[in-house]
C-alpha cells in the first residue's frame, strides 16, 4: 500500500485474499494498538462527562425512578419486568431491570443512574469501534486514513456483484480509522440527550445491543466457530428487543450488511447463513408480544389511532431529519424538548423535503451502484424509520434518536478526511477535541431542571411544554410568580392545556389566591374529567379554603383514578390530619411509603400523625428514617427533639434541637423548643438565653414570651449591692 493518496483496495465480498505478510505485525504486537484506543476512548468520554454524574432527576425521569414501584427491589422478577403504564420503560423490561439495579446501589440517588449511562456509552463506543475495525481487517471497501478504496469493477456490472478478492486494511490503518469514528461519535453534543438524560438510557442500552449485533456477526463470518458468536448475536438482538423497539431494524441491516460487506449477494446471503437470519428476524416476536402489552400503541403516546391523522405527523419528519442532519455537522442549537408540532398541509414542509427526498433517492441509487455509501445511508434512514414512520402524539422531534444514526454521519466525515491524508486525520483529532468541550459545556445545562427548560424556552420560546415545565422548576424553586408567569405564556400558546391549567392552580394555592386556584384546576377538570392530578390539586385548595368535605371527595376521585401515585397519599393523608382523624392519616401516609419508600416528607408527616396520636416510639422512628433521608431536614430534627422530650429522653431531645439550630441559627422554633429541654434540666440561665434569641428572631411569638416571663420569675433577684 502507498502512502499519500494512493489507493488502497479492500472488498466487502468472498473469496479475500489475506493481507501481505509484512502488513501485519507480529501477534504479540497486535493488541497494544488496540488497548491503547480502548484507554483513549475513555478518557476522552470522562473529559467531556464528568459534569453529568451530578444532575438531578429530569422530566421523564421523575416517573421512571422515583415514582416507580416496581424498580424497588430485584426479586421477584417478573415484577421489575412489568412496570407500570406510561412510563419510558413501560414494554421495555431489561431497561427497567437496569434502572432496579441502580435503585439497588444507590435509591433514589441519581449518581449511580448517571454512571450506568456513561457505562452503557463507553460500551456503546467500543462496539463501533469493533464493527468498523473488524469491517476493515475483513475486507470493507471504506477508505483508511491515508488512502481511497478503488472500485475496480468491470463497467456495465455492479459494485456488489464485481466486488472480488481484494487486499484487506492493515490492521494499525483499521485500528486508527475505526479509532477516529469511535471517537467523534462519543464525544459528539448530540449524544447528551441519550447519556445524560437519565430515562433516555432506553435509546443508548438498545444502540448497544444493536452494536453488539453487528460485531458479533462479523466475527462469525470468519471464526473457526461461527456457531457461538452467532448465537451471541441472536442472544444480542433479543436483549434489544428488551430496550427499545428500534432494535426490529437490526435483523434487515445485518442482512444488509452480509450482501455489501460478505457474501455479494442477496441470494449469497441468504444461500450460506439463512438459519441465522430468519433467528435474527424471530427476534420480532417477542417485540411483537411486547409491544401489544402497551396496547400497540405505548398506551396512547404513539401509534395510528392517536387521533390525529399520520400524514400530519409524517410531514413533520421532513423538517426532523434536516434538523438532526444538520446537527450531526453543526450541533448548535441543541434543544431539550421541541414542543409538539403537527403539519396539515404539504407546502409547509417543502423546503425541508427538498434536501430529505433527494437524499432518500439517491440511498436507494446507492444500495445498486455504491453499496458502501448506500449502506451507510441504509443505516441512517433505517434506524430513523420506527420512529419517522409510527405517529407520536407529542414528540415530533427527538435529539436522542440520532444516537445510533450519528454513526453513519461519523464514519461519512471521516472518510472525507482521510481523503486529504494525514494532515485530515489531524483535523479530526482537533474536531474531537472540540466536540467534548462542546459536549461538557451542554451537560451543564442539564444541572438542574431550572437550567434545562430555562434553555429550551429560550430555544423555542413557542414551546407551550417548555414553558409549563419552566414554571414546574421555578415553583420548586419557590419562585411562585415567575412560575405563574410561565403557565400564564403556555395557557396563551395553548388554552386547551388540562397541565397548565391544574399546574397554574397550584402555583396560585402557593400565593393563597385560592379562589382563582378553584378555577383554574375546575378549568383543567373540564377539559379531562379523568385528570387525576387535577382532583389532586383541586383538593388541596378546598382543603385549603376549609372545605374539608368537598376536599376529601376530590383526594378519592385522585386515587381511584391512579391508585399508586404516592403524591395523591401524601395529600389525602394531609387532609385526614387537619381533620384530626389520625388513624386515616396514618393509612394513607404508608401507603404513600409503600409506593415512594425514600419521601422524606412523607415519614415527617407520619410521624406527627403518630406523635398525635400518642404513638411516640413510632413517631422517634419516622423521624429518624426522615432524617437518614435528609440530614439537613430542620423540622425533622425539632419535632424528633420534641417527641424525645415527651419520652423523657432530655439529653438526645437537646442533641437535635441544637441541630436543628446548627442547620438554621434564624429558627426561632428552634431556639423556644431548646429552651424548654433545658429548662427540664435545671439549666435556666441557658434557657432564658433561648428564649430571648426566639422573640429577636419573631418578635410576636407567644410561646417564647409565655416560657420566657415563666423562667424570669423563677430564677432568683440579683442581691441588693452594701
Amino acid at each position: 500500500m502507498t502512502r499519500g493518496g494512493s489507493p488502497a483496495t479492500f472488498a466487502g465480498n468472498s473469496p479475500m485474499k489475506s493481507p501481505a505478510k509484512p502488513e501485519i505485525p507480529p501477534r504479540q504486537g497486535r493488541r497494544w494498538p488496540v488497548a491503547l484506543a480502548v484507554a483513549a476512548l475513555g478518557l476522552a468520554m470522562l473529559g467531556a462527562y464528568h459534569n453529568s454524574c451530578s444532575g438531578p432527576f429530569i422530566f421523564d425521569d421523575e416517573w421512571a425512578i422515583p415514582d416507580n414501584p416496581s424498580i424497588r427491589h430485584l426479586w421477584p422478577l417478573w415484577t421489575t419486568f412489568s412496570p407500570p403504564p406510561n412510563l419510558t420503560v413501560t414494554g421495555r423490561p431489561l431497561a427497567n431491570v437496569t434502572l432496579a439495579v441502580n435503585y439497588a446501589v444507590s435509591g433514589i440517588d441519581p449518581w449511580s443512574y448517571h454512571a450506568f449511562n456513561l457505562l452503557i456509552h463507553f460500551l456503546s463506543s467500543l462496539a463501533l469501534f469493533g464493527v468498523v475495525r473488524r469491517t476493515l481487517l475483513s475486507g470493507g471497501r471504506i477508505p483508511t486514513p491515508w488512502g481511497a478504496a478503488a472500485d475496480r469493477r468491470p463497467p456495465g456490472k455492479s459494485a456488489v456483484a464485481s466486488a472480488k478478492a481484494v487486499e484487506a486494511v492493515p490492521r494499525s490503518e483499521a485500528t486508527l480509522f475505526a479509532f477516529t469514528v469511535a471517537l467523534l461519535w462519543s464525544l459528539h453534543p448530540l449524544q447528551t440527550e441519550a447519556v445524560t438524560y437519565i430515562v433516555q438510557r432506553v435509546e443508548s442500552l438498545m444502540a448497544l445491543f444493536f452494536l453488539v449485533t453487528f460485531y458479533c456477526f462479523i466475527r462469525s463470518v470468519d471464526s473457526p466457530r461461527p456457531r457461538l458468536w452467532q448465537a451471541w448475536a441472536v442472544g444480542s438482538c433479543l436483549l434489544g428487543a428488551a430496550t427499545k423497539e428500534v432494535i426490529a431494524v437490526a435483523p434487515v441491516l445485518v442482512l444488509l450488511y452480509d450482501r455489501t460487506f460478505v457474501s455479494g449477494s442477496f441470494a449469497e446471503a441468504w444461500r450460506r447463513r439463512r438459519g441465522l437470519h430468519l433467528a435474527l428476524a424471530a427476534t420480532w416476536l417477542p417485540l411483537a408480544a411486547l409491544v401489544a402489552s402497551t396496547g400497540w400503541n405505548r398506551n396512547g403516546t404513539s401509534g395510528f389511532d392517536i387521533g390525529v391523522p399520520p400524514s400530519a405527523y409524517w410531514l413533520t419528519q421532513f423538517e426532523a431529519l434536516t434538523r438532526y442532519l444538520w446537527l450531526s455537522v453543526w450541533p448548535h442549537p441543541l434543544v431539550f424538548e421541541y414542543g409538539t408540532i403537527w403539519i396539515h398541509r404539504a407546502a409547509e414542509a417543502g423546503g425541508y423535503a427538498l434536501l430529505v427526498g433527494p437524499l432518500a433517492v439517491a440511498t436507494l441509487v446507492a444500495l445498486w451502484r455504491w453499496p458502501v455509501p448506500g449502506f451507510l445511508g441504509a443505516w441512517f434512514f433505517g434506524i430513523l424509520a420506527p420512529t419517522s414512520i409510527m405517529p407520536g402524539r407529542i414528540q415530533m422531534i427527538v435529539e436522542h434518536r440520532m444516537y445510533l444514526p450519528l454513526a453513519a454521519v461519523t464514519v461519512l466525515i471521516a472518510v472525507g478526511a482521510a481523503r486529504v491524508g494525514r494532515r485530515g486525520f489531524a483535523a479530526l483529532l482537533v474536531l474531537a477535541i472540540a466536540l467534548g468541550a462542546l459536549t461538557e459545556r451542554r451537560n451543564e445545562v442539564y444541572r438542574s431542571a431550572l437550567t434545562l427548560w430555562s434553555d429550551t424556552v429560550a430555544h423555542r420560546p413557542e414551546n407551550d411544554r417548555a414553558h409549563n415545565n419552566l414554571a414546574n422548576a421555578l415553583l420548586d424553586a419557590k419562585r411562585t410568580p415567575e412560575a405563574i408567569a410561565h403557565y400564564e405564556a403556555a395557557l396563551r400558546l395553548k388554552p386547551d392545556y388540562p397541565e397548565a391549567h391544574s399546574n397554574l392552580g397550584n402555583a396560585l394555592r402557593e400565593m393563597g389566591r385560592l379562589s382563582e386556584s378553584i378555577a383554574q384546576c375546575q378549568a383543567a377538570l373540564k377539559l379531562q374529567p379523568d385528570y387525576a392530578k387535577a382532583h389532586d390539586n383541586l383538593a388541596n385548595a378546598l382543603l385549603d379554603a376549609g372545605r374539608v368535605p368537598e376536599a376529601i371527595a376530590h383526594y378519592e376521585t385522585a386515587l381511584r383514578l391512579k391508585p399508586d401515585d404516592p403524591k395523591a397519599h401524601f395529600n389525602f393523608g394531609n387532609a385526614w390530619l387537619k381533620a384530626g382523624r389520625f388513624p386515616e392519616a396514618i393509612a394513607q401516609y404508608e401507603a404513600a411509603l409503600r409506593l415512594k419508600p425514600g419521601d422524606a416528607e412523607a415519614r415527617y408527616n407520619l410521624g406527627n400523625a403518630l406523635f398525635l396520636a400518642d404513638r411516640v416510639p413510632e413517631a422517634i422512628a419516622q423521624y429518624e428514617a426522615a432524617l437518614r433521608l435528609r440530614p439537613d431536614y430542620v423540622e425533622a430534627h425539632t419535632n424528633l427533639g420534641n417527641a424525645l422530650l415527651q419520652a423523657n429522653r432530655v439529653p438526645e431531645a437537646i442533641a437535635q434541637f441544637t441541630a436543628a439550630l446548627r442547620i438554621d441559627p434564624n429558627y426561632a422554633e428552634g431556639c423556644n423548643n431548646l429552651g424548654a429541654a433545658l429548662y427540664r434540666i435545671g439549666r435556666i440561665q441557658e434557657a432564658i438565653t433561648q428564649f430571648e434569641a426566639a422573640l429577636r428572631l419573631k418578635p410576636d411569638y407567644p410561646d417564647a414570651r409565655q416560657n420566657l416571663a415563666r423562667m424570669r420569675a423563677l430564677r432568683p433577684a440579683p442581691a441588693e449591692p452594701r
